[in-house]
């Protein structure tokens, strides 16, 4: 299931939605363009578990927890997680405020490299990637917005056709196979091999489950315009 639009209008402008967009866009974009540069920065910048633990006070390895949220190792997995971030992260900052949008995604991002690092004690591979802090904001979204519906792209007999999901039902299943994947791969040691970090998106989801609460605007006054955004 390919997501494609949510059917909740936004407030607001999302300003830190789209600088998040924009910044880890730019990093893949300086990285994929110099093959000598994403060996560095994967190197020094990408987050791996055994040498975090190696020295998890070194003010250089803990920079990685942050630095590894922007970098990206491929295009799919750019599209994949900015498609998600464009659709829910709009609607999620809207609820929040902007500078709570930016400390919750963040925080999230945190959560989600110390639940990899968790069950990954001893992996030698780089982790990259904005999924643990996505995986924050899909939560707070199935909190602020249940019952909205999520238009999906669904191929059926080699066909696409456009279905609207519950908001509910589509993060819900989604975490299950998380969940699900996550289990498997501690049986396996698949992670120890690399691929997906399955337990990251586990624990960014739970954080923000925590703290979506937390960072949700008391004051949330309801307002309607024609158009998705405020008209400038």
């Amino acid at each position: 299931m390919l997501p494609l639009t949510d059917t909740v209008p936004s407030r607001t402008f999302p300003a830190v939605n789209w600088a998040l967009l924009a910044a880890n866009v730019i990093v893949f974009l300086l990285m994929v363009g110099n093959e000598r540069l994403t060996e560095a920065w994967v190197a020094t910048l990408a987050l791996v578990p055994a040498r975090f633990l190696a020295n998890p006070l070194d003010p250089t390895q803990l920079l990685t927890i942050f630095t590894s949220m922007f970098m990206h190792g491929g295009w799919f997995h750019l599209f994949s997680n900015m498609l998600a971030l464009y659709i829910f992260g709009d609607n999620v900052e809207d609820r929040m405020g902007s500078q709570r949008y930016l400390i919750f995604y963040l925080l999230c991002g945190v959560a989600a490299a110390f639940a990899h690092i968790l069950f990954n004690p001893t992996s030698p591979i780089p982790t990259v990637g904005a999924s643990g802090a996505l995986s924050g904001v899909l939560a707070a979204y199935l909190l602020f917005f249940p019952t909205a519906r999520v238009v999906t792209l669904i191929p059926i007999f080699f066909l696409p056709w456009l279905v609207e999901v519950p908001a509910i039902v589509y993060l819900g299943l989604w975490f299950i196979s998380q969940l699900a994947n996550g289990l498997f791969s501690i049986i396996i040691d698949v992670q120890e091999m690399g691929g997906v970090a399955w337990w990251a998106h586990i624990g960014g989801f739970v954080a923000g489950l925590v703290l979506a609460p937390l960072f949700r605007q008391r004051r949330y006054v309801r307002r309607y315009y024609l158009d998705e955004y405020y008209p400038w």
